[in-house]
């Protein structure tokens, strides 16, 4: 739901398009300046202390979210949040959004109608709010071993780049990298409760393996590696931090017995549906690293990653959090995040 701003809606007026006559060719698309009726320009932002106003200090805007006024819509750019909706009929209108074009977890403040008029020069702003109670806003802690470390990689691992990108999306974001060395999910439990305590308003979970090591779990799925999961993502969730759950990504076949990657697979089996019950946004980095084809390009050693594979799970991570997506259309390295050299 949406509230919008009390201040009076200034919408632009548009001419109508001329009429023209004896041409065979194509109709053209009509443009901004051509669509008859008004424009309506709404800004999505997210509104931090929830209180339905834009205050100076909220400087997050959320892109790609479609806003709809009068039956027309358009989506809200990237970096200035702002979408500009073309053509809407004038009078009595509402302004909505698309749930289902939201970010995991935001919700959208209540709905107002407007009346849309025509004199120029004004905008709506629209709030959104996250079920974070008093956690940090716009910060995010990676959660998981050595792999969340980056150990293997030159960067930092995944969450300096993942840090990078969001920033980028949103306008602003920190991620505290909390992996832990050697580490497997039965010393995770033991772990997360004290690392929630910096009140992160994400938790990324990244974990589970180094349980194959353990001889419980030794080619035995059943283990309690979904279990210890399981009991994270409910530390996480009752300190209404946000829980993004990702699957254990493969080792290196060419450095490992088959049947390691095998008992990857079927964990991860139990990880897909166990996040879907609890609540938890599945991050599937084992997909992503299975459609790059040969796995042994993505790996320093046995189990780390190197920088190529990093790129993947902070990708994956990115689609999750950004786009509520389990993982990226595209693996292609963007420009904007390549690492030094």
């Amino acid at each position: 739901m949406i509230k919008v701003s009390r201040a009076v809606l200034f919408l632009l007026p548009l001419a109508l398009a001329a009429c023209g006559g004896g041409s065979s060719g194509p109709t053209p698309v009509p443009s901004a300046s051509t669509v008859p009726g008004a424009t309506v320009v709404a800004t999505v932002y997210y509104d931090e202390n929830g209180n339905g106003v834009a205050d100076p200090g909220e400087t997050i805007r959320i892109p790609d979210v479609e806003v709809t006024v009068g039956g027309r819509s358009a989506r809200s750019e990237k970096g200035t949040g702002r979408a500009v909706v073309t053509g809407v009929p004038a009078g009595a209108q509402t302004v909505g959004v698309r749930a289902d074009t939201l970010p995991p977890f935001f919700s959208a403040e209540a709905v107002a109608p407007v009346q849309v008029a025509l004199p120029d020069g004004g905008q709506t702003m629209l709030g959104l709010t996250l079920p974070i109670g008093g956690n940090q806003t716009n910060t995010y802690m990676a959660f998981g071993d050595s792999i969340t470390r980056g150990d293997g990689g030159t960067a930092g691992g995944y969450p300096a780049d993942l840090q990078n990108r969001l920033a980028a999306q949103f306008g602003g974001a920190f991620v505290n990298n909390r992996g832990a060395d050697s580490t497997n999910s039965f010393e995770g439990v033991e772990r997360i409760k004290r690392n929630l305590n910096s009140n992160p308003a994400y938790t990324l979970i990244l974990y589970g393996t180094n349980d194959w090591n353990a001889p419980e779990c030794q080619d035995n799925p059943n283990c309690h590696t979904v279990d210890n999961l399981r009991s994270i993502v409910q530390s996480v969730k009752a300190y209404r931090s946000l829980p993004f759950l990702s699957t254990i990504i493969p080792a290196d076949p060419s450095q490992n017995p088959a049947s390691r990657n095998k008992w990857v697979a079927d964990v991860n089996n139990l990880i897909r549906p166990m996040a879907q019950q609890e609540g938890a946004f599945l991050v599937d980095a084992e997909k992503t690293f299975l459609a790059q084809g040969d796995l042994t390009k993505l790996f320093s050693d046995h189990v780390h990653p190197n920088d190529t594979g990093y790129r993947l799970i902070s990708q994956t991570f990115f689609e999750a959090i950004a786009h509520g997506k389990a993982t990226p259309s595209s693996t292609a390295e963007p420009a904007l995040f390549r690492w030094p050299r």
